[in-house]
């Protein structure tokens, strides 16, 4: 316990230890954008996108309560429960849904949801784009035209 010791003039150095000890202890959270969803990239998202209809559609669902509505649905390359899990896992990480638990008595339900849609991005996709200029501005007149139109704002 070198840090712990109450001698004279370690200060700083009972300080850095604390916050090496505190860092250093905590759990490391699970990369979930490195999961492999066990099908090609293309057919993912296709799968994902009709898992995401199903969650949107029918409110927060359970593993098993997905699992039917997908049965039901007839998803093109799902091949098992185990396989949804892992593309809803796969689809957390993507940042398209989210897990939420809830506690009843003694026992913990667990449900997937959508995420909230961001209003900016909901208004930016309803407006229309201007066209894009054929010519290729060079790096400098980019980053000053984007400066003239932020101090525009």
């Amino acid at each position: 316990m070198l840090f712990l010791r109450g001698g004279g003039g370690g200060g700083a150095a009972a300080v850095a230890g604390g916050v090496f000890s505190r860092y250093f202890s905590r759990k490391r959270s699970p990369d979930l954008r490195r999961i492999n969803p066990k099908v090609p990239t293309e057919e993912a998202t296709v799968i994902s996108r009709n898992l995401y209809r199903i969650v949107k559609n029918n409110g927060p669902l359970s593993v098993s309560h997905t699992w039917n509505h997908a049965k039901e649905a007839g998803i093109d390359g799902l091949n098992s429960k185990t396989h949804m899990k892992i593309l809803l896992k796969w689809m957390m990480g993507r940042k398209m849904l989210k897990l939420s638990c809830t506690h009843v008595r003694n026992a913990k339900k667990f449900h997937y949801s959508i995420l909230p849609e961001d209003p900016q991005a909901r208004k930016n996709l309803s407006s229309p784009s201007p066209a894009p200029d054929t010519t290729k501005a060079s790096g400098k007149v980019e980053k000053q035209q984007q400066k003239r139109s932020r101090k525009g704002k």
